[in-house]
């Protein structure tokens, strides 16, 4: 990143042609918002309501990182956690604004996790945590668990920690990060 800065001393490329990938990362800022929104006002805390087979809806307060590291650490990591989400975001509006236009893929990417950090710093600011709705999960029946899932016994099952849409939109921009840094990266380097 710093080579890319440094080679570009920090010009702006095409602008205009930037504003939709900034459109992407506002709608999914607006789309978090609102399906956190709805998420406190329909669902009682901590109380799953089944929607689908191995998906419910499960209000959760996430007052630390990803998978809750942190959540008990006593109030610090709110103002930490949202110091580091701001620098991320601004470093990402600046690397959106640096890269050639061309680079469709890395960009979409770069939009999603805006999106999904600024939607996540929001809830950090204005409620102190972050609200996660969506609960996926399998059931099973002994308490040996994918990594990452945790065992539920009361209803026999995996749960992959709660998450939102911001959430998922950092997963996915991540996932096309790594896309285009072994699939398109290599190739332009070749030719």
């Amino acid at each position: 990143m710093l080579n890319l800065l440094m080679k570009n001393k920090l010009s702006i490329s095409q602008p205009k042609k930037k504003l939709v990938w900034f459109g992407l990362a506002l709608m999914i800022v607006v789309a978090d918002q609102l399906t956190k929104s709805m998420a406190t006002a329909a669902l009682t805390y901590a109380e799953p309501v089944a929607f689908l087979p191995y998906f419910n809806f499960t209000l959760l307060h996430n007052y630390g990182a990803a998978f809750s590291f942190l959540s008990d650490a006593g109030g610090w990591q709110r103002i930490f956690l949202g110091v580091v989400a701001f620098a991320v975001s601004v470093f990402l509006v600046f690397w959106i604004l640096c890269i050639n236009s061309e680079k469709k893929i890395e960009i979409l990417g770069l939009s999603l996790v805006l999106g999904g950090a600024i939607g996540n710093l929001w809830d950090r600011i204005y409620l102190g945590y972050v609200v996660d709705f969506i609960d996926w999960f399998y059931i099973t029946a002994n308490s040996d668990c994918l990594s990452f899932f945790y065992f539920i016994f009361s209803s026999q099952s995996c749960h992959w920690p709660a998450f939102n849409i911001a959430d998922a939109a950092i997963m996915l921009g991540a996932a096309c990060l790594i896309i285009d840094m072994l699939f398109f990266e290599p190739r332009k380097n070749e030719s």
